[in-house]
């Protein structure tokens, strides 16, 4: 085999891509030489939406992932017995709510605390503001996530997304939420071609009906990019350890490390900062029983 003939060879059999689609344990990778259907090699699994993996071509438009690439960050949620990775490399998380059906301020809380412990970017954005009334209750509810310093903008999908395009530059975002709260709908909004599934909500039940079974990664130009994911009810934090689960609460960060023991959890310990603190009026109760509930 000529040199020539060999380094071609190699260059099919190491595509270094992207993943942009998971399904199950099949995966979609753009590549070099385009996107492969791939599977995990052996019975390996934990690829998620946005990494950087190598991989080889097995057939045409078919491939095995050989290895992940380290990850800058991984958004997930766990619980007792299994974690979820929702999304991998994402600089941003877009956490979408909505006055109707009802947001869970617990679910927001969780979802804050997995972004603070990988440093990843949180924006709340509230939708269908076009239900006017509703919308300004449910505004004045998420005003407590303003003066934490996340930004929370309101706009309806239905109407237009533009408002949201300019927080969108420079960011591998992933919108995650409950379902119902019109992720799918935003993200047509953004990128029609998508042509995501959207579904009614159930006013009786006041939630809604999972319409994305996948996460899938669009491109928005040379430097943007947004993973739509599964809507969720729930969102376990199993995996962050009890020690490092303060850094999750972004009004904590002044007070850790200056409590009276180096190894305090801010339950009733003597000397504690962050108690001291909301003592004070600098950290809301409401804030501190979601900690330590979680702690619990």
């Amino acid at each position: 085999m000529s040199l020539r003939a060999k380094s071609s060879q190699s260059w099919i059999d190491c595509l270094q891509g992207q993943v942009i689609a998971t399904f199950g344990r099949h995966y979609s990778v753009t590549t070099e030489a385009g996107i492969l259907s791939c599977v995990m090699r052996g019975k390996k699994s934990g690829v998620a939406c946005g990494d950087q993996v190598e991989c080889r071509m097995t057939t045409q438009g078919q491939g095995v992932i050989e290895t992940i690439k380290p990850r800058n960050s991984q958004f997930y949620r766990s619980d007792a017995f299994k974690e979820k990775i929702i999304a991998a490399n994402v600089t941003q998380i877009i956490l979408v709510v909505a006055a109707i059906p009802s947001f869970s301020e617990e679910l927001i809380s969780r979802c804050l605390v997995a972004a603070e412990s990988e440093n990843i970017n949180a924006l709340i954005v509230l939708n269908k503001a076009d239900l006017i009334q509703p919308t300004q209750v449910a505004f004045d509810t998420l005003l407590l996530y303003r003066e934490l310093g996340y930004t929370v903008l309101q706009l309806s999908a239905i109407q237009s997304a533009l408002t949201l395009r300019p927080y969108l530059s420079g960011h591998l975002s992933v919108l995650v939420g409950q379902s119902g709260m019109g992720k799918s709908t935003l993200l047509n909004a953004l990128i029609p071609e998508a042509n995501r599934s959207t579904a009614a909500i159930s006013l009786a039940l006041d939630s809604g009906s999972h319409t994305t079974t996948y996460s899938q990664l669009y491109q928005l130009d040379k430097s943007s990019a947004i993973i739509d994911s599964p809507g969720f009810q729930e969102f376990g934090l199993n995996h962050i350890k009890e020690e490092n689960l303060a850094y999750g609460f972004a009004e904590f960060h002044p007070y850790i490390g200056h409590c009276k023991f180096s190894n305090c959890r801010h339950r009733s310990e003597p000397g504690c900062a962050v108690l001291a603190a909301q003592e004070e009026g600098k950290i809301l109760r409401k804030r501190l029983d979601y900690y330590h509930k979680l702690l619990r």
